[in-house]
């Protein structure tokens, strides 16, 4: 089994922190918090499994002390969360629930208090019913509503944020959610995926706006990226490949550093694409920070004409998989940071926002052996000192995640944590990838 001792290798100012969100440990039902998208989404059957949903999740409303002291004893510096949009506003807009910003302010002033650099994110994916129910990220008003709320985000806890990132992940706030609907609120429609691809980027650039107008200094946004590669070298699978790049990683790459898309998912789009789409493409491409990677495996495409609009599917790899069934790649991790870097972003300050895995773990004798989970680490955390060492300014890494929580489409089947979170009795107890940050964070 591999160990973490390469973290003593890195530059003494490099950050080392660990990541959670909002939906995914909070509890929506404490807290007086409005409901989010994801709350109807979960009641369609089949959409979450077993039907589950984030109204009690980790209960980090009222243990959140204890979360961040998990935080602090592993050895971490920062830790990045995310702000409830239907916590702060639960009725999307108007009024404003002073028990939330009490939360987020105990909250930051707990983070400061254990020398914790707050990373913070403005949304990472629960949107106000109110929104949802008129049309959500389809709607062109739903950026305009998002910049009222980082008005308030900015003034009350501009300040305290070390960081702010605007949007995290926005092709799974739209892709996955408006074309594969894998995602709340589930469409499986190639107009709505095209209208959520910009409006949410319209978002990311709307709030940029004012987050300037607050004078904050280290904004960014959070990406996704998959590493894309083919079956094989046929014509027909590498055109498969460069459409899904496109649609991946390209689509908001090139909107952000050069106020343009990609030629390919244009036309795909055709007349999806919202009208006089150009005009927004100067907000969307202001200059930012810092640029945020989450990455987790590579994505495999072929060719297939059976398939409506895009004709690709995703294969299987043969390697190694977590328990998401995803791929132990970290050489992707090298790859994506390098082809952006080339292409659109040569100097800009990189922090590795999300990197993770779903294991199996199980509780023996009070102790969880994670040592899949400690082998990935390794492996990506290696990938980045690599990359460091050729002089790519990449200025911090977050373990995904400080707790195993609400996955998503997956609800709780699915532990990504460094601590085992008993979700009858919220007891954590950290596991083996825990103590093995915390043996070298620490020296």
């Amino acid at each position: 089994m591999a160990n973490l001792s390469i973290i003593n290798s890195f530059p003494k100012d490099f950050i080392f922190g660990t990541a959670t969100s909002s939906y995914q440990i909070e509890g929506n039902d404490f807290g007086e918090a409005g409901k989010s998208h994801w709350d109807q989404f979960a009641k369609i059957d089949g959409m979450v499994f077993n039907s589950q949903d984030g109204r009690i999740a980790c209960n980090h409303i009222e243990y959140w002390e204890e979360d961040l002291q998990l935080v602090s004893d592993a050895g971490f510096n920062a830790y990045r969360f995310s702000f409830s949009w239907p916590r702060i506003f639960p009725e999307g807009k108007g009024f404003i629930n002073n028990e939330g910003l009490s939360f987020y302010d105990r909250l930051l002033d707990g983070m400061l208090e254990r020398q914790l650099k707050p990373f913070g994110t403005l949304y990472h994916w629960d949107l106000p019913i109110y929104f949802a129910k008129k049309g959500g990220w389809i709607n062109r008003d739903t950026p305009s509503y998002f910049s009222d709320y980082t008005d308030l985000i900015m003034e009350k806890f501009g300040d305290r944020l070390y960081s702010i990132a605007t949007i995290n992940e926005p092709w799974c706030a739209s892709w996955l959610s408006y074309y594969w609907g894998e995602h709340a609120p589930g469409l499986k429609d190639l107009s709505a995926a095209a209208k959520s691809m910009h409006f949410i980027l319209l978002a990311h650039g709307k709030a940029l706006e004012v987050i300037r107008s607050h004078n904050h200094k280290n904004a960014g946004i959070v990406l996704n990226k998959a590493f894309v590669t083919t079956k094989d070298d046929k014509e027909q699978n590498n055109i498969a490949a460069e459409l899904y790049n496109s649609i991946h990683n390209d689509w908001f790459d090139s909107a952000i550093f050069k106020s343009e898309y990609p030629e390919n998912v244009l036309d795909l789009f055709g007349e999806h694409i919202p009208e006089n789409y150009q005009k927004d493409l100067e907000a969307i491409s202001q200059p930012i920070d810092w640029i945020g990677i989450n990455y987790y495996t590579r994505a495999i495409v072929e060719y297939d004409k059976k398939i409506k609009d895009i004709r690709l599917v995703l294969l299987k790899g043969p390697l190694e998989k977590t328990d998401m069934g995803w791929e132990v790649f970290p050489e992707g991790l090298s790859k994506v940071i390098q082809s952006m870097i080339e292409k659109y972003s040569p100097n800009l300050p990189i922090h590795i926002t999300e990197n993770g895995m779903a294991n199996k773990d199980e509780i023996v004798n009070e102790t969880i052996s994670d040592n899949e989970r400690i082998n990935f680490y390794y492996s990506h955390i290696n990938e980045v000192k690599k990359l460091i060492d050729k002089k790519i300014p990449i200025k911090s890494y977050f373990a995904w995640s400080l707790l195993d929580n609400f996955e998503w489409a997956f609800g709780y089947s699915k532990r990504f944590g460094l601590v085992h979170v008993d979700f009858e009795t919220q007891i954590r107890t950290p596991k083996k990838s825990w103590h093995e940050f915390q043996s070298y964070l620490l020296k």
